[in-house]
């Protein structure tokens, strides 16, 4: 556990000019105490660790000192190698600069461990985008993505609607969601006037990017996968305008989650009531509107049956009598 603790102080320091004990303990989850005694325990080993006192002061290494990868072991390595997305990293532009990495990494680990980059693409590879759908790179990606890198503005023009808007934005990060690049930034001129929130654009809308030759102050209590997670539900739940009531049987409360939103449908049936005599469940269940909720439920079959709002029961009323008088009469294999 200590052996750990020392590893990850050495690589924190060697990775930043110096660090405070309060930053240090922050990380390392320990006491400011902690972090001393730490410190004297990596010095008395050999390990050049200088610590300089006053308001300004901190811990560094001296005179450039630098460990190898030694401490690693094969799991640690390998899972080293799964941390990047090769197809969003080449969509980026930075194939090159990952590609580099992974020689300097697997130049430096122990010989037992230099396999480990094969042994992981062998087994593990993720493939970003949905199903049947044909991922495109948005052109002006790379460009965002560099501004992204450099805490530089940009000036983005981009279709909204029918029309095409310019914002001069200060871009945070991006997110591949499902084979489509967001950019989640905020407008430079309502953060200058009123703390403006962040918004979030897709990539490929934008028709012009341009970098400008101002850096902007990053929020560091900005946290991407926490605002993208909250983002993200809230815009599901917005679209989820419209309410339907429908009976469902055992199988079609089963794949509920499959037809419609699987959060929305987890909690329709966690506040549905038990069963009724037929073993089937009512359920309240939100969704974007009539026509959307009719081409879900249709593939739920004759496991569904829609109690509410009249117009969408009537509809598969129709879908019904249309279904028995097709079916009704001799198949071309029949008779």
């Amino acid at each position: 556990m200590r052996a750990a603790r020392l590893i990850k102080m050495v690589l924190l320091l060697q990775s930043r000019p110096a660090m405070t004990a309060a930053e240090l303990a922050r990380e390392l989850e320990v006491s400011e105490r902690t972090v001393t005694r730490d410190a004297q325990a990596l010095s008395e080993a050999g390990v050049p660790v200088y610590a300089e006192r006053g308001r300004a002061g901190g811990y560094r290494l001296v005179g450039g000192y630098r460990t190898r990868l030694t401490g690693l072991a094969r799991g640690e390595a390998e899972a080293l190698f799964l941390s990047g997305v090769p197809g969003a990293l080449r969509e980026m532009g930075l194939e090159d600069a990952a590609s580099a990495a992974r020689l300097k990494v697997s130049a430096a680990l122990l010989p037992s461990l230099r396999d480990a980059s094969r042994t992981a693409a062998q087994r593990f590879h993720l493939d970003a985008p949905n199903w049947f759908r044909e991922p495109r790179t948005p052109e002006l990606l790379p460009a965002v993505a560099d501004a992204v890198w450099d805490d530089r503005r940009i000036t983005a023009r981009y279709r909204r609607a029918q029309d095409e808007v310019v914002r001069e934005l200060e871009p945070y990060g991006l997110v591949l969601k499902a084979g489509v690049w967001y950019l989640c930034a905020r407008v430079a001129r309502e953060r200058e006037s009123a703390g403006g929130p962040y918004r979030v654009y897709r990539i490929d809308r934008f028709t012009a990017v341009e970098p400008g030759e101002e850096r902007f102050a990053r929020d560091d209590g900005f946290d991407l996968p926490a605002f993208w997670a909250e983002r993200a539900e809230q815009f599901a739940r917005s679209i989820l305008r419209a309410r339907v009531v429908v009976r469902l049987s055992e199988r079609g409360a089963r794949g509920l989650a499959y037809a419609v939103d699987a959060l929305s449908a987890r909690e329709a049936l966690e506040a549905a009531e038990g069963p009724d005599a037929d073993g089937w469940v009512t359920v309240t269940l939100p969704v974007e509107s009539e026509e959307v909720a009719h081409t879900q439920l249709t593939g739920l079959g004759p496991e569904v049956e829609v109690l509410a709002p009249q117009g969408l029961r009537d509809r598969f009323a129709r879908d019904a009598r249309r279904l028995a008088e097709l079916y009704a009469g001799a198949g071309p294999d029949d008779g």
